[in-house]
């Protein structure tokens, strides 16, 4: 009868096993770099809602814009969920006062007695094309710049922008922004006027954050981390980055791509 007790493993084996089962289980990211041209790259802005019934059409061309090759090279889309149709009973889940706010102040600057929804912003500027036959236009600025962000660990972020060398010298100041995108994401409305519509998503901003840059010199820089608690449990990731001159709410430069 044969001896029914294991052998030990040898002393090298057992200490990789050990070691094996001790270490922690920790995803390292990849660095990320995204960098744009010279010239202008659009940024396209999106204000819509689930509560409209106008707004699906607009949305699905946006998200055509995802198999566009000029995405994030030629342009940078976000979609901007307002908040003043949750009143008729359907709380858009993406939706949050700062984005109606935002458009608010376009509006402001416009001198436009009102908003609406779908509307499209073009580089700061109302965008009244049909969007279903339209094609976004390139930026019209040949020399806007450089914009750069990068990560070492998808959270904490370093951010560059080297303004054209024709700036005007002395204290330059632009507001930085920079918001999180979600694709690929779906609602079930129950109510309002798409209730009973399965209603899809992509390029939605889930956070948007605004810091200054100041520099006495053409070349900016400085430092922004991503909202962790902010990040949605299903979709696909994205990140768009602009650049507005102080007292002004049109972008000159913008930089976006997937996050891993």
């Amino acid at each position: 009868m044969k001896n029914s007790t294991r052998p030990s493993p040898k002393p090298a084996r057992a200490a990789w096993l050990a070691a094996l089962l001790l270490a922690p289980m920790v995803a390292v990211a990849a660095p990320v770099t995204f960098t744009s041209s010279a010239r202008q790259t659009s940024l396209v802005e999106l204000y819509t809602s689930e509560g409209c019934s106008s707004c699906p059409p607009a949305e699905k061309w946006l998200s055509g814009l995802k198999d566009n090759p000029g995405l994030w090279r030629d342009f940078v889309p976000v979609a901007f969920h307002v908040d003043y149709w949750n009143y008729l009973g359907w709380r858009d889940p993406w939706s949050r006062e700062q984005y109606s706010d935002r458009q608010q102040e376009y509006a402001r600057v416009w001198g436009a007695a009102n908003v609406y929804t779908p509307e499209f912003v073009l580089n700061g500027q109302e965008w009244q094309r049909h969007f279903w036959n339209a094609s976004v236009p390139p930026g019209a600025v040949p020399d806007a710049g450089i914009l750069q962000v990068t990560s070492s660990d998808g959270h904490q972020w370093q951010v560059t922008y080297t303004a054209p060398a024709d700036a005007a010298p002395g204290v330059q100041v632009y507001g930085l922004h920079t918001a999180l995108l979600v694709c690929e994401v779906a609602s079930d409305v129950k109510a309002g006027e798409n209730s009973g519509r399965r209603l899809n998503h992509d390029f939605a901003a889930v956070t948007l954050t605004e810091q200054p840059l100041v520099s006495k010199t053409n070349v900016f820089a400085a430092t922004f981390r991503l909202d962790e608690k902010a990040r949605p449990a299903t979709g696909r990731l994205a990140l768009a980055a602009w650049v507005v001159p102080n007292g002004q709410t049109a972008p000159v430069q913008a930089v976006g791509g997937w996050l891993p």
